[in-house]
């Protein structure tokens, strides 16, 4: 009780930015939807998110080192509040994408000062509790972000204004604590290199994990809309990913710590073009059929990250997990940010099952790559634990370094 008390200002930070940012990108699909927008025009807007959150992550710690941890919060979030309430004042879909920029910004900024934050509070003893709780809270916050469209009306400046009192509220944890600042950790040297010099195939895993979240995330409610779901269903339908994705993380750990974890990488990619070409057919299966669909297709290709960043700190000693943590960030946020564009551009060209058959068929060159570079390489003599690693900013890295390490 003493710990969750002593990250409660930190945790309550978390749960009402993720109500902000993670009910944005539904929304704003589903806004572009009602204003016409192209489905390419509602894909950039995804694109753009990450876009920003990629400057975010390399630029948060040398902002945090000039102006301390509680300045940069409140920068980031007054970036991400501007960019929701500028919404409806200016309807043009390439000007959201500017104001998608900065909700991205927010994230990864927000993301790594209280990551930053949490590291310097964390000891041995009450990191794996600490993590622990900091994975529910986040993940729980972003399940309820994406069951607020099923409430918010589309294209409307009070929706924009309720998220963007959200996100400034935000600011209210954090600023209050009476919590002395910790010193500003170092800014991380990015090599996104090391991921490949250390596992080819983890630095492709986390390429298709991006391929797999960032398209349904950003441009599902596309393909609900375009399979004739209504708004309430396309909540639900979002939601399930993002639960079916939390329930598979514990017993696809156990499997990755058991079995080597090429193959487990595999048959979760073959499990994951199973469950596209399923969830590709949920317009004639009813709300059932989408739900328990999208929960398998969650399920899926929701861990993949987590196992192919295990695979690669296999590989790596402890001096190296900071920054071969971020340089697989690097390459998720590359994935992220070409993602939503492409799956939106297929669908407008070849319609709503497009989107499943492109994420089917990364996942199956993820499978002959697998296949082909367990036969160039034994595999590692020892392991590292699997940690269920957010997608959260390149600081995640110190908070998971020495959770893989323990025996």
């Amino acid at each position: 009780m003493r710990l969750m008390i002593s990250f409660a200002a930190l945790f309550l930070s978390v749960i009402l930015l993720q109500l902000s940012t993670g009910g944005v990108g539904p929304l704003d699909a589903l806004s572009g939807i009602t204003l016409d927008f192209s489905n390419a025009q509602i894909g950039l807007l995804g694109s753009a998110h990450f876009f920003g959150f990629f400057i975010g992550c390399w630029w948060a710690p040398r902002l945090m080192g000039t102006i301390g941890h509680s300045r940069a919060f409140a920068a980031f979030t007054a970036a991400g509040a501007i960019g929701l309430l500028a919404h409806m004042l200016v309807i043009d879909a390439y000007a959201w994408a500017l104001m998608r920029v900065a909700s991205g910004l927010c994230v990864a900024g927000c993301y790594t000062v209280i990551e930053a934050w949490l590291q310097a509070k964390l000891t041995n003893e009450t990191r794996g509790r600490a993590m622990g709780s900091y994975r529910v809270v986040d993940m729980g916050a972003s399940l309820v972000a994406q069951m607020m469209i099923s409430v918010l009306e589309p294209a409307s400046y009070v929706s924009y204004n309720l998220l963007a009192l959200l996100c400034c509220a935000a600011l209210l944890p954090i600023t209050l604590t009476r919590t002395a600042e910790p010193e500003t950790p170092d800014a991380l040297r990015l090599r996104p290199m090391l991921a490949v010099t250390r596992s080819p195939l983890a630095a492709a895993g986390v390429v298709v994990a991006a391929l797999s979240s960032a398209s349904f995330r950003m441009v599902g409610p596309v393909y609900g809309q375009e399979v004739g779901l209504a708004v309430d269903q396309i909540a639900w339908f979002l939601a399930a990913f993002v639960a079916g994705g939390a329930l598979a993380q514990y017993p696809v750990g156990w499997l990755a710590d058991t079995y080597d974890r090429r193959w487990v990488l595999i048959w979760l990619s073959v499990a994951s073009i199973a469950s596209s070409a399923v969830t590709a057919l949920t317009g004639d299966l009813g709300t059932t059929g989408v739900l328990l669909t999208a929960t398998l297709f969650g399920a899926t290709t929701f861990p993949i990250y987590s196992v192919a960043a295990a695979h690669a700190h296999d590989f790596a000693d402890a001096s190296e997990r900071v920054e071969l943590s971020a340089a697989l960030m690097f390459f998720f946020a590359l994935g992220a940010i070409a993602a939503p564009l492409m799956a939106s551009t297929l669908i407008e060209l070849y319609g709503p099952s497009a989107m499943f058959a492109m994420i089917g068929a990364g996942h199956a060159v993820l499978v002959v790559f697998g296949l082909i570079r367990m036969r160039m390489r034994p595999s590692a003599r020892t392991r590292t634990r699997y940690v269920w690693a957010p997608r959260t900013s390149f600081l995640i890295g110190r908070l998971t370094g020495r959770t893989r390490d323990e025996e």
